[in-house]
């Protein structure tokens, strides 16, 4: 599993012109499943998402989660993040994973998340349009 994690001042999601979620401070995550990802996987990225130091301290420095600073965590599933972009002008998508398997693993990633923090999602499948406030900008590409 891919994430690609902005740390924000505000997202939200909509689809077909209606607000469907929306954060205030805190963690925008669009998250990409491939071939070969597993429970283990969601585990793993839930646990990093959750505890990754993002935020600054009272001393300026990224030593902060999202767990320690009580934010927000939009999750927002993105096929296009397990593209293969090493040949030719066009995105292979041969290494994501199909859909009912990247719609069980994003489930099961945000059933994770939901036990410990606040969390809101786009949804999976639809074309959305995504808005954002990135805060830095912070932003980072996490795999697990």
């Amino acid at each position: 599993m891919k994430v690609l994690l902005q740390r924000v001042k505000k997202a939200s999601v909509s689809v077909d012109g209606k607000e469907i979620a929306k954060i205030s401070a805190g963690l925008l995550a669009f998250v990409g499943v491939e071939k070969g990802d597993d429970s283990a996987c969601a585990e793993k990225l839930c646990e990093k998402l959750l505890n990754y130091r993002v935020f600054s301290d009272q001393d300026d420095k990224m030593n902060l989660s999202i767990l320690d600073t009580h934010g927000e965590l939009l999750l927002v599933s993105q096929f296009t993040l397990a593209a293969n972009t090493q040949k030719g002008r066009r995105p292979s998508f041969d290494s994501a994973a199909p859909p009912e398997m990247g719609r069980a693993l994003f489930d099961e990633l945000v059933e994770l998340c939901r036990e410990k923090a606040p969390v809101q999602t786009g949804e999976f499948g639809a074309s959305m349009q995504v808005a954002l406030i990135n805060d830095g900008p912070v932003t980072f590409l996490l795999e697990a």
